[in-house]
């Protein structure tokens, strides 16, 4: 079984910062990519950052130079440093793996329960 367990939302505002932390436990062999998504009230769920090994990430126009994608591939955990929020920022932002499970030759795709982000003006 594989959980991905995602912390550090909140309420902040507007110009404001956040890190957002996601841990991938259980029986997990690799993860290949590890990313963040996030969805608006009304609007479909989009792809933030994304990060895979040896890359520095690539994001989403919206949040490039302002948004930092890493990863502890010891700990099996991404994080998103948000800086300069906006209120357009505001979602449930979702952590996402591609990952093997031990004893498998299958890369699934796993999704946190989200966290919640909300930035006042």
């Amino acid at each position: 079984q594989v959980q991905l367990v995602e912390s550090g939302g909140g309420l902040v505002q507007s110009g404001g910062s956040l890190r957002l932390s996601c841990a991938a436990s259980g029986s997990i062999f690799s993860i290949n990519r590890m990313a963040w998504y996030r969805q608006a009230p009304g609007k479909q769920r989009e792809l933030v950052a994304a990060i895979t090994s040896g890359s520095s990430g690539n994001y989403a126009d919206s949040v490039k130079g302002r948004f930092t994608i890493s990863r502890d591939t010891d700990k099996n955990t991404v994080y998103l440093q948000m800086n300069s929020l906006k209120p357009e920022d505001t979602a449930v932002y979702y952590c996402n793996a591609h990952l093997r499970r031990s004893g498998s030759d299958y890369v699934g795709s796993y999704w946190g329960q989200g966290t919640q982000v909300t930035v006042s003006s």
